[in-house]
């Protein structure tokens, strides 16, 4: 007989207030009780899969799709190679309103198997950033042009490779009397290092095939020009294309064209891309993330907190809190990332989020209340979205900026905090909070610096911006609450106290002196890029939020 332990059994701290159940626990009806967890989850692994007829299908449809591009032939392993193990990956895909979209089952190699040089050579490849999206959405709003969403189906397994790679026989559908054998890849598949590089050189020549012209200054947009009056603009990020132009038929022709060479999802007029949703009114368009929101608060167990009406408190700031006690830095590190990807669409809670994201490396308890803040501000103005107005008028057709910082903001370093805001046809494009990598020793050296760090971004938009065939008004305006910054950057007067500011910094001096940028002096009170330097009051906070554009997504008539 094996003796059983007589060590006790404790449940864990964290499982206190949760009602435990054995894994083999049965209900009244004598059916498993875990059973009901499952109903229209993942299935954990490829035979649970195949037992479910709906999960058998997506795993038949993903293969047909592999076999269609043409993507493996079946062969004898050769000498001294090895091969490359592939998993079946399972998701339930929703839609926005909660609704299951469809069942995808996904064939996916693994890639941490491969070696450098050997089964791969270069992996990057270039995406749209958030802020060329926002730009392209206003630019389309400004012009009362459409938006066009279109998803290419298995986009990685268009991509040819390069290198020579084997990979076992998907499980669950091996072979009969040919299980040794191996796939050789033509084309990549999902899960190697190098499939997102190779997908995204066959679009790229495909594209600049049909007349599109890559921008320099943003390698994830693509312009095509057919007469000079007219425009189709592409915006790619992996496999989700925005497309907008001055012609819908243009449009239309890029889209066939598309169609004929790529499997691809027409999905109708812009409503969802990338996690933030698109909603149409009778101004304008709202962007938003009330679904990823309310996602983030139920998965952070935020789903009934108490609202707030303000991401951070006006009259604290907070340090490293050494002596407090510590918090799980992964659930932390969740959270941050989470918020940051928010703060595409809310630009309201992103001073809010740069100040907790300081203290990753060692997080405690008032930094996760810090952030719980956050989500609890979200909670009560969650349906909050930045407007992008329709149609042009003479102030918002510019493109202006506005740079702030707060001088010695952080207390550990005594670093002040740069952060600027940049609109274009009344619609906030593209917004920074960063601190500052040298320690300021005036409010006019804070200011200045924080100058700098704007007119490098207003550059690259002017740089975007005239490749999308949108040149803005020369000199961009960057508006400045600090006259003495202003001053420095215009002449180079007081010297003595200017001296030491690293040379770099003083890149705003060239281009106000070469006419690009034009420095103005704003007030305080009409200073949007305020409140991305500094926690304010309540009527201080709502007044920039509104500013900025942020409104009710259903305030208005659609």
């Amino acid at each position: 007989m094996i003796a059983r332990t007589q060590r006790t059994k404790r449940v864990p701290a964290r499982l206190n207030d949760c009602e435990v159940t054995q894994d083999n626990a049965v209900n009244d009806e004598g059916d498993l009780i875990h059973f009901a967890l499952l109903a229209d989850s993942e299935p954990l692994n490829y035979r649970d899969a195949l037992k479910s007829n709906v999960w058998k299908r997506a795993m038949e449809e993903e293969l047909k799709s592999i076999e269609k591009n043409q993507t493996w032939k079946l062969v004898d392993l050769p000498d001294k190679k090895k091969k490359i193990d592939v998993k079946w990956v399972f998701k339930v895909k929703l839609n926005p309103d909660g609704t299951i979209s469809k069942h995808k089952a996904r064939l996916v190699a693994r890639g941490f198997l491969q070696k450098h040089g050997i089964d791969y050579n270069e992996v990057f490849a270039p995406v749209a950033r958030i802020e060329t999206v926002r730009l392209v959405v206003a630019l389309a709003c400004k012009n009362k042009w459409s938006l066009y969403h279109l998803d290419v189906k298995s986009a990685f397994l268009n991509g040819p490779l390069d290198e020579e790679v084997y990979v076992s026989q998907p499980p669950g559908f091996e072979i009969k009397g040919k299980e040794s054998m191996v796939y050789k890849l033509y084309k990549a598949l999902y899960g190697l290092k190098q499939a997102p590089r190779a997908w995204n050189k066959m679009i790229d020549d495909f594209l600049i095939q049909i007349g599109f012209k890559k921008c320099a200054a943003e390698f994830g947009v693509y312009v095509h020009c057919p007469k000079d009056e007219d425009i189709v603009i592409i915006c790619l990020y992996v496999d989700d294309l925005l497309i907008t132009g001055s012609r819908i038929a243009e449009i239309a022709k890029v889209k066939d064209k598309l169609k004929s060479e790529f499997e691809m999802s027409d999905l109708g007029e812009l409503s969802f891309f990338l996690g933030m949703e698109f909603m149409r009114r009778g101004d304008g368009i709202v962007m938003h993330q009330q679904k990823y929101i309310g996602e983030l608060l139920d998965k952070f167990e935020m789903e009934s907190c108490n609202p707030l009406s303000n991401p951070s408190e006006t009259n604290t700031k907070i340090d490293e809190c050494s002596d407090e006690e510590k918090v799980d830095p992964t659930v932390f590190r969740q959270i941050v990332g989470s918020l940051r990807y928010v703060c595409n669409s809310r630009p309201d809670i992103c001073y809010a989020v740069s100040v907790i994201s300081r203290f990753m490396h060692d997080p405690r308890k008032s930094h996760m209340i810090a952030a719980k803040r956050i989500f609890r501000y979200l909670k009560g103005t969650l349906e909050l979205g930045l407007l992008f107005p329709i149609g042009t008028n003479s102030a918002g057709s510019t493109l202006i900026g506005y740079s702030d910082s707060d001088w010695c903001g952080d207390i550990t370093d005594r670093r002040s905090t740069s952060g600027y805001v940049f609109k274009f046809n009344n619609a906030a494009i593209s917004w920074c909070t960063k601190k500052q990598a040298v320690t300021a020793l005036s409010s006019c050296e804070a200011e200045y610096i924080a100058g700098t760090f704007a007119a490098c971004q207003a550059i690259w938009l002017n740089s975007v911006m005239i490749e999308i065939k949108c040149e803005p008004v020369k000199p961009l305006i960057l508006r400045i609450d600090n006259k003495s910054a202003i001053s420095l950057a215009k002449n180079p007067i007081s010297h003595g106290r200017s001296k030491h500011i690293a040379t770099r910094f003083h890149f705003i001096r060239e281009q106000v002196t070469n006419g690009m940028i034009e420095m103005q002096y704003c007030p305080t009170e009409v200073q949007l890029a305020d409140g991305f330097t500094k926690a304010v009051k309540l009527d201080r906070f709502e007044f920039l939020r509104r500013s900025l554009g942020l409104v009710v997504c259903n305030s208005s008539m659609n």
